[in-house]
C-alpha cells in the first residue's frame, strides 16, 4: 500500500499551532496536500457545541512549494484556523478532488462519509507535563531487580529463592509467594545501567507492605514494605534518582486494597465502622465484591466520601518522592455494576497531584473512552502498540495460551493489518493522549517480548519500533538482555547481574543505540507521523518536524526495501544502516531541508 501520495494532518506542532490550546482562542491547522493527491479545495469541518461548522482553508504561501522537512518541494500546504469553543474540539478534513469529496480524519482518508469518533481533536483541558513527551521509562519489578546485602527475615508467606539459582515458578499458588529479596537499594547500586539505555525515568510497580511478592495487596498506603529498606530506602532512592535529573513513578492500586489492609480490618471487624462504607459489601450476605473475585483484594466504592478523600492523601503524602503515578487496573477503578465513577476517580486523583506529575492509567484494551479528559494524562497503550507489534513480529511455535488476556496464541498478522490496527486505535485518541501514553513491548503482566518473537532479530526490530514510534516508550528490565518469560510470573525473571549466560551482549547494545538515538532525535520525540508505505513484511513512515524528517522502515523478513530520497543519510549504525540476521531488518535515514 503506497501512502506516500496521500494527504496528510497530525496533531503535532508542524500541522498544529499550540499544544495547549484553549477555548476562545483560535488554533491554525495546515494539511499537506502532494501534487498527486489531485487537491483542489480544503474546509475544515470542527464540531462546536454538538453542532459541525465549516471554515475555508487557504494555501500557505510560506510553505507550498518548499521542502518542508527535508522534502515534498512540490506539495500545497493548506492553512485554516478553528477556534475550540469546547473542552474537547473534534474537526476533520473536506478535500475537494477531480475523483469528488474526501474525508481526511485521524483514521486516514475516505471516499464515503463516516462516524466523528475517528477525528481529530483539540484538548483544552490541562496539558501533561511536557516532560513526559521526553521521558524514557524503565520499569522495575522491586522483588527482581538487585539486592543490597543479604536476604532479609521473611515473614511466613513468604517462600524464599535462590537469585541465580532458583528459577521463577510460573503459576500455582507459589508464584506469588516466591520470594528473592530485591530491594530499593539494590536499584540506586544500578542507576548507572538505567540511565546508560538512555532512561530518564523509573517506574516501580508497587512498594507498600503487602503479603505478595508483587504487593499490588496493600496493606497500607503510609510506608514502604521493610522487606524492601522501607521509608528511608525509598528516599534514598528519590534522592540518587533526582540528582541524576530522573524521575520515580510510583503505582498505586484506587481499584482495590489488599485484604489486609488497615482500612479493611476495620471494615471488617465492625458493620458500624466508617470505614465499612469503603468498600462494596452485600447488605444480606455480607460478602465483600473483590477484583477479579480474589478476595485477597476487596474491591474500593468510589461511591464512598471516606475513598474520596483517603485516596488523594496518599498521592499528597508522597508529594517529594513520587513525581507522577501509574495507576493499577485504572479501567474497572469506580466500576462496579451500574455504578461508573471511572471519572470522578480519576479526576480527583489528578486534582490531589503536585505540578508536573505524570499520571498514567493502565488499560490493556480500549482506553479512548477514559482519556481526553482532566484525569489520566495516558494509558499503558498495550492494544494500540504492544498487540500489533506482537502480531506481525511474533515467532514459531511459541506455546503461549492466550493474547494479553485474548484466549488463544498470539495471531499471526500482516503489515497491512498491523498497521490499520496502529492508525484505528490511534484514531480514537488524541494527539495528545498518544504521546504521552507509555508503549510498552512486554512488561511484569505479559511474556517477554524475546519469547513472542522468538529470536533476537525480530525483538530488535520491535525495539525499533518501540523507539522511532509516537507515545513514551516503556522498558521492562531485563529485556534488554534479552531475557524470555511464557508468562507475567514467569517474565519476572532475577536480573542477570551474575549470569553472563543470561546476558546478550548484542540486544544491550541495541537498547543503548535505539534508545539513545530517541534521545538525540527531537523529531522521535516531538515529531509528526505519517505512513508512507505498508506491505506484508515492510512497514516505512516519516517522523517530521519543520526542520528535518527522519524515515524509518522496518521490515520482518527479506524483501525489497524502498529506496530512501537522494540524499537522505543513514542516522545510526554503519551503511547500510540496518540490523539484519534473520531477514528482518531496521533501517533509518535522516532528511534535512
Amino acid at each position: 500500500m503506497r501512502l506516500l501520495d496521500q494527504p496528510h494532518h497530525d496533531g503535532s506542532a508542524l500541522y498544529v499551532s499550540t499544544r495547549t490550546p484553549e477555548p476562545g482562542r483560535p488554533v491554525t491547522l495546515w494539511l499537506r496536500a502532494p501534487r498527486a493527491a489531485g487537491v483542489t479545495g480544503v474546509h475544515v469541518r470542527a464540531v462546536h457545541d454538538g453542532e459541525p461548522r465549516y471554515a475555508r482553508a487557504g494555501p500557505d504561501p510560506e510553505r507550498t512549494g518548499r521542502p518542508v522537512g527535508g522534502y515534498g518541494g512540490s506539495d500545497t500546504w493548506w492553512r485554516a484556523e478553528v477556534t475550540p469553543v469546547n473542552l474537547v474540539t473534534r474537526y476533520r478534513f473536506l478535500l475537494e478532488t477531480a475523483g469528488g469529496q474526501a474525508w481526511l480524519t485521524a483514521a486516514g482518508l475516505f471516499a464515503h462519509d463516516l462516524p466523528d469518533s475517528g477525528d481529530f481533536r483539540l484538548v483544552c483541558h490541562d496539558p501533561p507535563p511536557d516532560w513526559m513527551a521526553d521521558s524514557i521509562v524503565y520499569q522495575i519489578f522491586p522483588d527482581r531487580f538487585a539486592r543490597s546485602g543479604p536476604m532479609p527475615d521473611l515473614p511466613p508467606w513468604a517462600l524464599p529463592r535462590d537469585w541465580d539459582r532458583d528459577p521463577v515458578i510460573p503459576s500455582g499458588p507459589g508464584a506469588a509467594r516466591q520470594f528473592y529479596g530485591g530491594d530499593l537499594d539494590g536499584v540506586v547500586r544500578h542507576l548507572d545501567h538505567v540511565e546508560s539505555l538512555g532512561a530518564d525515568t523509573v517506574y516501580l510497580t508497587p512498594v507498600f507492605p503487602a503479603r505478595s511478592n508483587h504487593r499490588y495487596d496493600a496493606a497500607s498506603f503510609e510506608h514502604a514494605d521493610p522487606l524492601l529498606g522501607g521509608d528511608a530506602a525509598l528516599r534514598r532512592l528519590a534522592d540518587a534518582l533526582h540528582a541524576r535529573r530522573m524521575r520515580l513513578i510510583g503505582d498505586l492500586t484506587a481499584n482495590h486494597t489488599g485484604d489486609a489492609h488497615t482500612w479493611f480490618t476495620a471494615a471488617v471487624s465492625d458493620v458500624g465502622a466508617p470505614e465499612r462504607d469503603m468498600y462494596l459489601f452485600d447488605p444480606v450476605t455480607g460478602d465483600y465484591a473483590a477484583w477479579w473475585g480474589v478476595k485477597t483484594l476487596p474491591k474500593l466504592n468510589w461511591g464512598s466520601p471516606l475513598v474520596r478523600a483517603r485516596l488523594p492523601e496518599v498521592i499528597t503524602r508522597w508529594t517529594g518522592t513520587f513525581d507522577g503515578w501509574r495507576v493499577d487496573v485504572a479501567n474497572m477503578t469506580g466500576r462496579s455494576g451500574l455504578d461508573d465513577h471511572n471519572h470522578e476517580a480519576a479526576a480527583l486523583l489528578r486534582r490531589a497531584l503536585p505540578p508536573g506529575a505524570a499520571f498514567v492509567a493502565e488499560h490493556n484494551h480500549d482506553a479512548s473512552g477514559d482519556l481526553d479528559r482532566d484525569g489520566w494524562h495516558g494509558t499503558m497503550n498495550y492494544a494500540g502498540f504492544t498487540r500489533p507489534v506482537w502480531a506481525w513480529l511474533r515467532g514459531d511455535d511459541l506455546g503461549l495460551d492466550h493474547f494479553l488476556g485474548v484466549p488463544g496464541a498470539v495471531p499471526r498478522r500482516d503489515g497491512l493489518a498491523t498497521l490499520a490496527t496502529l492508525r484505528s486505535f490511534a484514531s480514537h485518541l488524541s494527539w495528545r493522549s498518544l504521546v504521552h501514553s507509555w508503549q510498552p513491548l512486554d512488561s511484569h503482566d505479559t511474556p517477554r517480548i524475546r519469547t513472542v518473537t522468538g529470536s533476537r532479530d525480530r525483538h530488535l526490530v520491535a525495539l525499533g519500533l518501540q523507539a522511532t514510534l509516537p507515545g513514551t516508550p516503556m522498558v521492562f528490565a531485563g529485556s534488554e538482555f534479552g531475557l524470555t518469560g511464557v508468562n507475567g510470573e514467569h517474565s519476572r525473571t532475577p536480573m542477570p547481574w551474575n549470569r553472563p549466560a543470561d546476558q546478550d551482549p548484542a540486544t544491550l547494545a541495541a537498547h543503548r543505540e535505539l534508545l539513545g538515538l530517541r534521545r538525540r532525535e527531537p523529531a522521535l520525540r516531538r515529531g509528526g507521523l505519517r505512513w508512507l508505505h505498508a506491505d506484508a513484511d515492510c512497514l516505512v513512515f516519516a517522523r517530521e518536524t519543520y526542520e528535518e524528517t527522519l524515515l524509518v522502515c522496518a521490515r520482518r523478513a527479506p524483501g525489497v526495501t524502498p529506496a530512501p530520497p537522494a540524499g537522505a543519510e543513514p542516522v545510526h549504525g554503519d551503511p547500510p544502516n540496518q540490523l539484519k540476521g534473520d531477514g528482518s531488518s531496521l533501517s533509518v535515514w535522516r532528511l534535512v531541508r
